[in-house]
């Protein structure tokens, strides 16, 4: 009589972080209409309306034309909001229709979870902000004059909105108060933090005002990888980008970590 082969179980430990990096990858580019088409336009009517009312009357730069100063602004203003719609809006409609159960279930330790929410809302706001730039190539010559301070703030940056996102979507628990955190909080943000001006142009007190938001730094460094200049130093902004991010990654490492909002 033969021995019955002893089937071993499968180790598929390693095997989750890709299969929900995968997931939110696929979450938005199966929508890429809506989820990168949709804010590439938004941004090109910006880009046309204001580069038309305040070309020649704006200056910013001594010689940057304000419709080059403003591209680099509307990149990473779309590309900041796409990545914090990424991981939030994935774990709220989770959370409504009920299967965030399957990500608890996998061996998917905290930081996995975490890992593929950031790297997914990266992608996707890269994405989006490649785009504006190649379509803005049609209107404007804009060389990227370094490479390495564009990619540096780029990711940084998408990396602190995906963050927030991810802590916005497990805090929230109805698109109510994910709308509250995002109108209230991100909005105002980023539009307030030079994507239309430079902060030399406000008066002293809104200046000081302006450089307690994290988010002037990041679209200030990211426009340094464009002219060479800007309004606060690329190693200061730098600095002021990493640490908001890593403060930020702690926090969400925590909450995931306990289980906040996911086991109860």
């Amino acid at each position: 009589m033969s021995a019955r082969p002893v089937i071993k179980p499968r180790d598929d430990m390693g095997s989750g972080f890709p299969t929900l990096l995968r997931k939110e990858l696929l979450r938005f580019w199966k929508v890429a209409f809506q989820t990168i088409a949709a804010p590439v336009l938004t941004a090109l009517l910006y880009l046309l309306i204001f580069a038309h009312v305040l070309e020649g009357r704006v200056q910013v730069y001594g010689s940057v034309p304000y419709t080059s100063f403003l591209i680099p602004g509307l990149m990473m203003m779309s590309m900041l909001q796409n990545a914090f719609a990424n991981p939030s809006s994935s774990l709220i409609q989770s959370r409504i229709t009920g299967n965030l159960v399957f990500i608890l279930l996998p061996p998917l330790s905290h930081r996995e979870i975490f890992g593929a929410y950031i790297l997914a809302s990266i992608a996707r706001g890269l994405c989006v902000g490649a785009c504006i730039w190649l379509v803005a190539l049609f209107f404007i010559d804009l060389p990227v004059r370094h490479p390495f301070w564009v990619l540096c703030f780029a990711v940084l940056s998408c990396g602190i909105m995906g963050t927030l996102g991810l802590i916005a979507g497990l805090w929230s628990e109805k698109f109510d108060q994910l709308a509250a955190f995002q109108n209230f909080l991100i909005m105002p943000a980023t539009f307030l933090s030079g994507v239309f001006y430079s902060i030399h142009s406000l008066p002293p007190f809104w200046q000081a005002v302006s450089r307690w938001n994290p988010v002037l730094y990041t679209i200030d460094g990211f426009r340094y990888g464009f002219f060479s200049v800007s309004d606060v130093s690329p190693w200061h902004s730098l600095a002021v980008v990493a640490a908001s991010f890593a403060v930020l990654s702690i926090f969400a490492l925590r909450l995931l970590a306990s289980g906040y909002k996911l086991r109860n």
